[in-house]
């Protein structure tokens, strides 16, 4: 029987690369240009797919703005495919909101238009996301269609399948088995059809059992429309009479292979397999320093910035829809595959630091209008001038767990609350600055005025319970003395809590105990460092060389105060500075390599806080931290990803294989993670929680979790990789020197870590990730200090509504329940989208401010599906977004 071949002309396109957004972007301009006339002049040409991201048109349109209506009209009448992302995100890299928030601006651009591609379109990232089934279908998309991810098994009998996501939704998906370019070069030539094509579509034939339509994706990077594609598939269908091969688009050969077919394979989850395309594992490691930027702008971005900006709405504040829209677009540029992936070269990193740094900086000064507008409303409604007022960004109350930095005219101040009960607090640091100097203006001119010192303090105020979704006020009271004690350095080995104890005994041996359990772990984490033979993909291990253990601390100091308390250790080993010149082992000369380390308990926390700094002077290294778990059995492990925790193999039994099976990088055990790892038996757990740090890997046989701190590296592209046999990466016959990809710079690596001998759920593991990320915030009002925030010694508007002292805008009486975006809707409103990650259905039960009259439930494309009702449950791992008016 024939076989009906839907060929699709499309092009892929990178932002950056080994090239830069300047460089793609002028290459662009004339793709397109050439393309609307190619599509325009002939009808033949029925169709192009353009990468399913909306962001090239936006590119384009700011130099060729004169062609809107040309793109609109191709767009509408299905000759061009775009959307219905924004850009080709990265799915495991940055937070799950900020994917959605990729597919909402992509979706409503493309919608406006003309028409979204109605196909959730991943041709080449890394990994597939677990939840993509459900966040595809609830934007409305009705198929999906990727390149990696898969087992070979799993696809073995049809290239269509039904995929599942974590709360059961399903959506129809095709794999793209030989990637995005099998038709690239299509020819009639005889060669090519014999060597090539052929073979191509015979084992397209064989993995397509239940249905005789195939899909031929015929395009590549960044590549041109070819305008004889009509003549040349004409032709093949005369030398191919097996196959009928037609010139069409993704959504047709969708809609007529799932319309009559069906296809019995359900493949549920994550999917992140290295048989057939390559995944990049430990990419997640490479280029620390964007992926810690990424981290900080995501958690400052979401967790503060819009729900301030939505409490300060409801005081006349206007929400900053336009800067928003700015600071997205530069976090979905900087979030593209290759980008925030780091498989770039050095001027594109540098860009994305750039681009970062920028969006860090908006979301800053905005968070601090915000802040500030609001003090000064609350000081004017309280007729009180030197007040405080504490921050809370999430959906439930929350004890007040940061420190506050305070300016006052004296050494002495009480804190006190709004009924003037005073506050006990812990001094951590405290300085006297110089006031300098003001210039008065006289008759007689200019004057200089020496303005008396004053005092900056960073305190730890005593357990402050804050209101959910909104702020309490605290006074300060300077001059008088208040209940207070000093953070010092003492004469001990020990540091405590009510949870947990830290000891460090003569012979460099640490100890860390946990005091409701009794269970203790001597020497509970060490590092291990290895050299990196591979390229900015992958890491690579070189044959003989074996992993250097840093593992003997010596103790710097402990300070304590009434509610906290601090060890600081120091770590030093003499490595290898680099790799010799053939790149097959370490050099001989050495250096210091040093890891500082600080360990933090604080009085009520169930977890403890660690941090590294690294000064790196090495190159061609990987540096881990292995830290003891306590857990016997790790056989599984588990990692959130999305709304839930993911369950997850510890080995890979293909690994003793893989290279017989065809695997093109080998598969290790090597994870992804969106802010927590967990392990836990029916005896014990142990979870770690970083929202920096992406990558780990579990080691059952001794109980221990290695977590990727950096890899050092300065290629990008190299062949025959240790783990990665055979070509380079992308970039064939071409090694680019990336010697900023070496991270030769101080980087700064924060988590924290619980254990105890009882087993966790889930509702716990995200509670303890939740406290981790930035949801309480301060703002003091005063005029001592305007260098704390760069903006505040320039006037701003004063809000003219009355701001009480104490607020919420909304609470949610059920812990259970997640927050993961508080913002002003696409059309007006407030969003909130909660998520449930345990395993039984939850109620959803909402105190809301007055001011909220309706509830309403909406998709991702935030139109409405149905009313709210109170109480409502919630299923199993899953998520619902509401939308208040």
């Amino acid at each position: 029987m024939t076989k009906s071949v839907f060929a699709v002309a499309h092009s892929h396109w990178d932002h950056e690369w080994y090239f830069t957004q300047e460089d793609a972007d002028m290459i662009l301009i004339e793709n397109l240009d050439y393309l609307i006339e190619t599509l325009e002049e002939n009808p033949e040409f029925p169709s192009y797919t353009f990468d399913g991201q909306s962001s090239v048109i936006d590119k384009y349109l700011k130099i060729r703005p004169e062609n809107k209506k040309r793109i609109e009209k191709l767009i509408a009448d299905r000759r061009l495919f775009v959307g219905p992302w924004y850009t080709q995100t990265d799915a495991l890299l940055g937070k799950t909101e900020s994917v959605i928030r990729n597919l909402l601006y992509g979706v409503k651009q493309t919608q406006a238009l003309g028409h979204t591609m109605a196909i959730g379109y991943a041709p080449d990232i890394f990994g597939i996301h677990a939840y993509f089934p459900s966040i595809y279908k609830r934007f409305g998309l009705k198929w999906a269609i990727f390149q990696r991810g898969v087992y070979n098994d799993q696809v073995s009998s049809n290239l269509n399948f039904n995929w599942q996501a974590p709360n059961g939704e399903v959506i129809p998906a095709n794999n793209i088995f030989f990637g995005y370019g099998p038709g690239k070069f299509l020819s009639a030539d005889d060669a090519y059809i014999k060597t090539r094509l052929k073979p191509i579509l015979d084992e397209l034939s064989r993995r397509n059992q239940h249905t005789d339509n195939l899909l031929l994706p015929a395009g590549g990077d960044q590549v041109l429309i070819n305008r004889h594609f009509p003549k040349t598939i004409a032709e093949l269908n005369r030398l191919l009479p097996d196959y009928d091969i037609k010139l069409t688009d993704y959504e047709t050969f969708m809609q007529a292979t799932w319309q009559h077919h069906h296809f019995p394979k359900t493949i549920e989850g994550e999917l992140v397999a290295g048989q057939k395309s390559r995944i990049h594992n430990t990419c997640r490691s490479t280029r620390y320093d964007i992926k810690n930027l990424n981290f900080q702008v995501e958690d400052l971005l979401l967790n503060e910035l819009e729900p301030l900006c939505t409490i300060g709405s409801q005081f006349g504040i206007k929400f900053p829809q336009n800067w928003l829209d700015q600071i997205w677009r530069k976090v979905f540029e900087s979030q593209a595959h290759n980008g925030i992936g780091a498989s770039n070269s050095d001027d594109a990193n540098h860009d994305i630091v750039v681009r970062l740094t920028s969006a860090l900086r908006q979301i800053k000064d905005l968070i601090n209008m915000v802040k500030r507008q609001l003090t000064a409303a609350i000081s004017k409604q309280t007729q009180l001038e030197d007040i405080v007022v504490l921050f809370n960004t999430n959906i439930r109350e929350e004890h007040y767990q940061r420190s506050i930095v305070l300016f006052t005219h004296h050494k002495d101040f009480t804190l006190k609350t709004m009924n003037d009960e005073p506050l006990a607090y812990s001094i951590l640091h405290q300085d006297e600055l110089d006031g300098g100097k003001v210039i008065v203006v006289t008759a007689g001119g200019e004057q200089e005025k020496s303005v008396p010192p004053y005092y900056r303090t960073e305190i730890l105020v005593e357990d402050i319970k804050l209101p959910a979704m909104g702020f309490t006020t605290l006074q300060v009271q300077d001059g008088v003395a208040g209940q207070c004690d000093h953070q010092s350095a003492i004469k001990a080995q020990v540091i405590e809590n009510e949870f947990y104890k830290v000891s460090f005994d003569d012979d460099q041996h640490l100890r860390l105990q946990n005091k409701q359990t009794r269970q203790a772990i001597d020497d509970p984490f060490y590092f291990d460092d290895q050299a990196d033979g591979g390229d900015s993909f992958d890491y690579s291990p070189i044959s003989g060389d074996q992993a250097k253990l840093i593992n003997e601390p010596v103790l710097i100091d402990v300070t304590k105060s009434a509610r906290r308390q601090v060890m600081r250790l120091e770590f030093k080993a003499q490595l290898p500075a680099s790799l010799n010149q053939t790149a097959d082992a370490r050099s001989e000369a050495v250096k210091d390599f040093v890891i500082k380390t600080t360990l933090v308990l604080d009085q009520g926390e169930r977890h403890l806080k660690v941090e590294h700094d690294v000064d790196n002077h090495i190159k061609d290294h990987r540096v881990r931290v292995h830290w003891h778990t306590g857990v016997k059995n790790m056989s599984e492990n588990y990692a959130d990803q999305g709304f839930s925790l993911l369950t997850r193999k510890s080995t890979n039994s293909h690994e003793a294989t893989w290279q017989t099976e065809g695997f093109v990088e080998k598969p290790k055990s090597i994870f992804v993670f969106e802010s927590m790892i967990a392990l836990f038996d029916d005896e014990s757990h142990f979870s770690l929680h970083s929202g920096m740090l992406k990558e780990y890997q579990p080691y059952p046989d001794t109980h221990t979790l290695a977590l990727t701190l950096f890899r050092s590296n300065g290629l990008l592209g190299r062949d025959d990789l240790a783990w990665r046999p055979g070509r380079a990466s992308g970039i064939n016959n071409m090694v680019v020197p990336t010697p900023d990809g070496q991270m030769l710079q101080q980087m700064h690596f924060a988590y924290t870590v619980e254990f105890g001998l009882k087993s966790i759920d889930s509702q716990q593991a995200f509670k303890q990730s939740d406290a981790i990320y930035t949801k309480t915030d301060f703002y003091q009002n005063q005029s001592l200090n305007s260098y704390l925030n760069r903006i505040d010694r320039f006037q701003i508007p004063k809000l003219k509504a009355d701001v009480p002292a104490h607020f919420s805008l909304l609470h949610s009486q059920n812990e259970n329940l997640f927050f993961a975006a508080l913002k002003q809707g696409w059309n007006g409103g407030v969003v909130l989208r909660l998520f449930n990650p345990t395993n039984d259905a939850q109620p959803i039960n909402l105190k809301t401010s007055e001011a909220i009259q309706r509830t309403r439930v909406v998709d991702l494309k935030e139109d409405p599906v149905g009313e709210f009702k109170e109480g409502q449950l919630l299923a199993a791992k899953d998520y619902i977004t509401l939308k208040f008016n």
